[in-house]
């Protein structure tokens, strides 16, 4: 049972203090007698004590000047002197006494009067202290067992008591004196031992931790030893097999200076490689820099730092644009340039200044065009024509500057960038490297890549080109690199300055036929098994395919619809329904694939045409694939609704919003010159929508669409079926300038439309769509939005004029 707490009598006792040291109950310590305030305090104790008792301190930590709350009550047992001479005191630990107030008392000792603090322990133990006591016994073994201290080992089994048990940890090392305070401080027997415990616990789990590495250390240490001392017994058998052969010493470093003194390198880049000979020679074999240094003497030498492939096949210019000619239809700008190119290396070749200021004839060409249109095969046909070797270097997804310039020698693994390793697999200096989807390069933290470009594709730099992971110059002044990208907006302005912008805007129908009947149709007939000859498609069929079954800039989808119908066509003969050979016209399309999926609107009935009703106008648009006809719808509210103002759907961003405002005020304070009823937007709220609403849509060439569609609700005439628009507007009616105007155009021809309404500014692009385009299309150059009006809207006259709706 628990002892039963009494009242105590205060005790009046000179302070001892100890300075950053702690003495527990059960414990037995010397003090040097030599300290002041010791000895003032047993000597007021011996003063103070009656005969037969044995004198009484108060032993209290101070820490910075600061006594703890708690002291021990310490009996001196023995005064006389040290082991070292000096006069000491032999005091042992009885009880914890709460100090109190100061008193008074004998000598020149400070006085205090405490209180002692009562423990109690139920008995017998409880089943969950007993396990206590047994761990902390058993982790007192175990560290003192590491320690060698044996002879304690059996004196700490033999206590009994949870309270002396506990202050039995005061004797620990390594225990901090803020611990041992803790531990002091703490009054519940129990609880004393849980954090003696726990603390004697995670000291031997550090300690495990510190052996675990010092053995790691250890048997790394011995390692490298022994592996010193087998590479030296190794050099030695290798020495004397060479000596029994009678052959001469070498080493592998000479052998690397041998290779560097034949090879045909620059001048700098010799020196710097024998520069990392030296090193290799003076470092050991245990040195990872060696291998550091023969991976990068490897790269250097496997470089073709003088080669180049004769560009005699590309002095016939003639024969050069025929090769173009033969393996790609249309892209009538890449032709030119690149003939343009070999024109003028060819009068530099002549004239002996194939080299000028260091610098040679290279190029950098940006190809710019929507999905399909032959960008990154052009670069393959480019190589062949000029007879030069070709690398494409893929820069989708990248997002690692070090993937351009290369990394620093000091990573691990580390290797030169994406254009070093294609001009060593190019195995000439003068490649053709294809930059394909430059405008897909990301950045994150590890840098920008778009950034490390701008060296290697501005022709005043890149002669002079440094690699981080070669750290020597490199001439890149003699490639040709060709980028691609289908978006221009995301190249970075500075990196778009240093290339040669030409557009690929697509293909005509005509050229589409032409492709698909001399590249497409003989690589589908190898694929799917069929002989050249033995399924022939009429010019009509594939006039057909191009132009209602598919509707893009380029021929992806065309031939994937040649590819399914001869797939149609191969498993019909296998199956008996049809025989070879096979001619497939326009009309046999519709049993072989379906129906068309893109009917012009000039072919449907023009009571179903979309701008069949006043308040539906066609427009035209630039996107990600090519150009593409969008229609403007627009409705007025019941004036009863109240719900006026202006609503926009089809997710636009806030240019198109902004040109939707636009449009409608102009309108609102042009009423009378355009003799439209104004008047009915002042209570009616207005509505325009743009189909096609899961695709976002921005910019300002829809103006003038929005401004018709509008116009044509207000007047009841509805918009010509055969009438595509583009153009910016502003508020006073000015018809502003806008871009792509060529892919517009072609997918004006595309859709059926044959009549285009555009900015009198933008004149000038019509010389770059293709002629038999303009011949189909009646393109009107305009000024005002009123020409637009005019030019849009069926005549007032007209039997099929609409009121306006009286609702949306």
């Amino acid at each position: 049972m628990a002892a039963e707490s009494q009242t105590v009598t205060p005790l009046t006792l000179p302070v001892l203090p100890l300075d950053d040291e702690v003495v527990l109950p059960g414990m037995v310590v010397p003090l040097d007698l030599t300290d002041s305030e010791v000895r003032a305090a047993v000597e007021a104790a011996q003063a103070a004590a009656t005969s037969g008792s044995k004198p009484k301190v108060l032993l209290v930590p101070r820490v910075d000047g600061r006594y703890a709350a708690i002291g021990v009550l310490g009996a001196v047992e023995q005064v006389g002197r040290l082991s070292d001479g000096d006069p000491g005191a032999l005091i042992r630990g009885v009880g914890r006494i709460r100090i109190g107030s100061g008193t008074t008392g004998p000598g020149a000792a400070l006085w205090v009067e405490g209180t002692r603090v009562e423990e109690s322990v139920p008995e017998p133990l409880p089943g969950q202290i007993a396990e206590l006591v047994t761990e902390y016994k058993a982790l007192a073994t175990e560290w003192l067992k590491k320690r060698g201290a044996w002879q304690v080992v059996d004196r700490v089994q033999q206590i009994e008591g949870v309270s002396q048990l506990a202050d039995n940890s005061g004797y620990s090392p390594f225990l901090t004196t803020t611990q041992k305070i803790e531990l002091l401080e703490t009054a519940d027997p129990v609880t004393r031992l849980r954090l003696a415990t726990d603390q004697l616990r995670e000291h031997l789990a550090e300690q495990d931790v510190a052996e675990s590495i010092a053995k790691d250390v250890q048997e790394g240490v011995d390692k490298q030893q022994r592996e010193f001392l087998l590479r030296r017994q190794l050099d030695a058998v290798r020495k004397e097999l060479r000596e029994l052969n009678g052959e001469a010493e070498g080493e592998e470093s000479d052998d690397y200076r041998a290779r560097v003194e034949a090879a045909d390198l620059p001048e700098k880049v010799r020196e710097a490689a024998l520069k990392e000979v030296e090193k290799l020679e003076r470092a050991s074999d245990q040195n990872p820099e060696a291998a550091w240094i023969r991976t990068w003497l490897d790269t250097v030498l496997e470089l073709p730092w003088n080669e180049r492939t004769d560009d005699g096949a590309a002095s016939d210019i003639t024969a050069a644009r025929a090769v173009l000619d033969a393996e790609h239809a249309g892209l009538e700008d890449v032709k030119e340039r690149i003939t343009e190119y070999l024109a003028v290396r060819k009068r530099r070749a002549d004239r002996g200044l194939g080299v000028v200021g260091g610098r040679r004839g290279g190029a950098v060409l940006a190809l710019v065009g929507p999905p399909g249109v032959g960008k990154t095969s052009l670069g393959e046909s480019v190589a062949h024509a000029m007879g030069r070797k070709f690398v494409r270097v893929a820069l989708g997804g990248v997002r690692d500057e070090a993937e351009i310039r290369g990394h620093r020698r000091t990573y691990v693994g580390a290797l030169p960038g994406r254009i070093v390793r294609a001009v060593k697999e190019a195995g000439s200096m003068n490649p053709v490297i294809l930059l394909d989807e430059i405008d897909k390069v990301g950045s994150d933290f590890r840098g920008d890549p778009a950034a490390a470009l701008l060296e290697v594709l501005d022709p005043a730099q890149n002669h002079t080109f440094r690699d981080h992971y070669l750290e020597v110059e490199l001439d890149l002044s003699d490639v040709v690199f060709l980028a691609t990208a289908n978006v221009l907006e995301a190249i970075p302005e500075a990196l778009l300055d240093r290339m040669e912008l030409v557009r690929l805007d697509g293909y005509t129908e005509d050229e589409k036929v032409v492709i698909a009947r001399d590249h497409l149709l003989p690589r589908q007939l190898d694929r799917a098994g069929l002989e050249v000859g033995e399924v022939v498609l009429a010019d009509a069929a594939l006039r057909k395919l191009a132009g209602e079954y598919t509707r893009e800039a380029g021929v992806r989808n065309l031939e994937r619809a040649v590819a399914r119908l001869l797939r149609k066509v191969a498993a019909q003969v296998e199956l008996g329904e049809k025989e070879l050979p096979l001619t497939v016209g326009a009309e046999e399309l519709r049993g072989l694939i379906g129906r068309p999926h893109h009917v012009p609107e000039s072919a449907q009935d023009p009571a179903e045409r979309r701008t069949a009703v006043p308040g539906v106008a066609t427009g035209l648009a630039v996107t990600g694939a090519g150009g593409d006809v969008l229609f403007v719808e627009a409705s007025l509210a019941d004036p009863e609704t109240g719900a006026a103002g202006l609503t926009l759907t089809g997710q636009l961003g806030d240019v198109m919003q902004e040109s939707a405002r636009i449009a409608l005020s102009f309108l609102r304070s042009h009423g009378a010159e355009t003799e439209l009823p104004v008047a009915d937007l002042k209570d009616r709220g207005v509505h325009i929508h743009f189909p096609a609403g899961a695709v976002p849509k921005d910019g300002p060439s829809a103006g003038i669409t929005m401004t018709t569609a509008l116009a044509s609700l207000l007047s009841g005439r509805p918009v010509r079926t055969d009438v595509a628009m583009t153009g910016e507007v502003s508020l006073t009616g000015r018809v502003l300038p806008i871009g792509g105007v060529k892919q517009k155009l072609l997918a004006a021809h595309r859709a059926g439309i044959t009549t285009v309404v555009i900015p009198k500014r933008n004149e000038a692009d019509l010389d770059d769509v293709p002629a038999e385009i303009l011949d189909t299309l009646e393109v009107h150059p305009v000024t005002d939005v009123r020409q637009v009006l005019e030019i849009a809207l069926t005549p007032a006259s007209a039997p099929d004029r609409l009121t306006v709706p009286a609702a949306a």
